[in-house]
């Protein structure tokens, strides 16, 4: 014969709350225990979203003083620049349309018909325009900084061209025509060995360049220079031999 319950209905039911509160303050515990980790997560987020910012801007401010031919290597890290002749002036392809072209990196060519905004000066991977695009900056003359995987993997380098390029910011003036961009194993062939930046033009052979030896008078040329490392003072001769005006189209923004 099975043994009785003896315990009183009330002394039951008083153990029965018991528990069930005790249920509920445990309850209440794991739910604040998981909103902390909640919050303490998002605070990581957070923080992690604002230190890069913050830390470029503090690492930047070394170069406030300094001039673009103070910022990075020496010129004499570069080479020499070379020249082809250039086509592809005015040869507008729809935008979207696949782009490829047979130098590292491109200094002419066919191209979008849109092109990259004057304001934006440097460019990682994961914002970079496409390169039908920035060939169209080329023909208006821009001067583009091509960077490659080394160097992006490099922060001091790539403070050097965010330091360069903030150089070229503010300010309307088109002879700021310059951009810093990735250049990538998706976009084609590596630069030559040993170098990890290219500063490119498209040239008309109208400008101090010819003077210099460098292109043709009065013939479409693409140039390049190379170099292992970015250097400022590179940059500001290359520029000062290919102003924007010697483009195909110079006042085009």
């Amino acid at each position: 014969m099975a043994k009785s319950d003896s315990t009183p209905k009330s002394d039951r039911r008083a153990v029965a709350d018991k528990l069930r509160k005790q249920q509920r303050r445990g309850e209440k515990r794991r739910n604040f225990a998981i909103v902390g980790v909640c919050l303490f997560i998002a605070l990581l987020i957070i923080g992690a979203a604002a230190f890069q910012p913050i830390s470029s801007w503090w690492n930047l401010r070394q170069y406030a003083d300094a001039s673009v031919a103070d910022i990075g290597a020496s010129a004499d890290v570069c080479q020499d620049v070379t020249t082809k002749p250039a086509d592809g002036n005015q040869d507008h392809v729809p935008q979207g349309t696949p782009m490829t072209y047979p130098d590292s990196p491109p200094a002419f060519g066919t191209h979008w018909e849109n092109w990259d905004g004057f304001d934006s000066k440097f460019y990682t991977a994961a914002d970079r325009p496409e390169l039908g695009m920035l060939v169209h900056n080329l023909e208006h003359g821009y001067t583009i900084m091509w960077y490659d995987e080394t160097v992006a993997d490099d922060s001091a380098q790539m403070e050097e061209i965010r330091a360069i390029a903030d150089k070229f910011g503010g300010s309307e003036d088109l002879r700021n025509k310059f951009k810093a961009v990735p250049w990538t194993s998706e976009d084609g062939d590596p630069f030559p060995e040993g170098q990890h930046v290219a500063l490119t033009r498209w040239s008309t052979g109208n400008g101090p360049a010819v003077d210099a030896g460098l292109v043709p008078q009065g013939e479409q040329t693409g140039a390049w220079q190379y170099c292992s490392e970015p250097s400022g003072a590179a940059l500001d001769e290359f520029m000062l031999e290919f102003p924007y005006t010697d483009s195909p189209e110079p006042n085009a923004v």
